[in-house]
């Protein structure tokens, strides 16, 4: 499947609208995207999950890098609109600990 990635720029907040799958054949389009929108200084990324129903390991690797580069850059990085099997995901792997996730909130900023 594909994965359509959109970002909308309210200033410092980006908001990066997935549509599709993320895993090992379109994870390196989102990765295109995302990890050089977290290396900016002072930036809020968040990341709109609302139109994703599967993620595989090669994405959530993808979003620990994000997570990485927006502590060094002294940004910051959020999920939402995480549905409740990709919120089982993140739960099961730990990652609710150290990615602000918010299930309820569909358009991010």
């Amino acid at each position: 499947m594909n994965l359509q990635v959109d970002v909308k720029d309210k200033g410092q907040a980006k908001t990066v609208h997935l549509n599709g799958e993320v895993d090992v054949y379109t994870a390196d389009s989102l990765k295109k995207v995302l990890l050089p929108l977290a290396e900016k200084n002072n930036e809020t990324i968040v990341v709109d999950l609302s139109n994703v129903n599967y993620i595989d390991s090669t994405g959530l690797g993808i979003f620990i890098g994000a997570l990485k580069a927006t502590n060094k850059s002294g940004s910051q990085f959020k999920i939402t609109g995480v549905n409740a099997r990709i919120k089982r995901l993140f739960s099961i792997t730990g990652l609710d600990e150290v990615i602000d996730i918010d299930a309820d909130q569909r358009e991010g900023v």
